[in-house]
């Protein structure tokens, strides 16, 4: 297996997200292709209308991985049981991360020392997604 990409889904609201993670994480934009741009036809009936102009799939760059992205094919929202993680450099990137992705969103765990990491929090964003930013704890090795 080479890797695994997180691939979200937001009912409508895919270009806002691409700008608010531009913005919070300073994500790159690798690709954004809109329904309507697509170079195939699309099957009738594949999105709702009214979706011609919305991100059929996009790509993102957040430091060494990739996020992809799409708007799906309609506004029903859809439940989401995962949580994005980040590796922080240090205490103040932890800070800086979880209050730009609490933006609209809110704190689920404010940022301090657990017992897995020296200073870690949660954040679920405007958009519903989870994010868990901590830095790493010292490696130790056992004899």
């Amino acid at each position: 297996m080479q890797s695994i990409q997180p691939y979200l889904f937001f009912c409508g609201r895919c270009e806002e997200a691409v700008k608010f993670y531009e913005r919070a994480l300073g994500a790159k934009v690798e690709m954004l292709l809109h329904f309507n741009e697509s170079p195939d036809p699309l099957p009738p009936g594949m999105i709702a209308p009214g979706f011609e102009t919305k991100v059929m799939h996009a790509s993102l760059r957040i430091g060494d991985s990739v996020i992809m992205a799409s708007d799906g094919s309609n506004t029903e929202e859809k439940s989401s049981n995962v949580s994005l993680s980040i590796t922080a450099k240090n205490n103040a990137e932890v800070d800086k991360l979880v209050a730009a992705l609490a933006e609209g969103g809110q704190v689920t765990m404010p940022p301090g020392k657990t017992f897995w990491s020296p200073y870690f929090g949660m954040v679920q964003d405007r958009f519903g997604i989870g994010w868990m930013v901590g830095v790493d704890a010292p490696q130790t090795t056992s004899a």
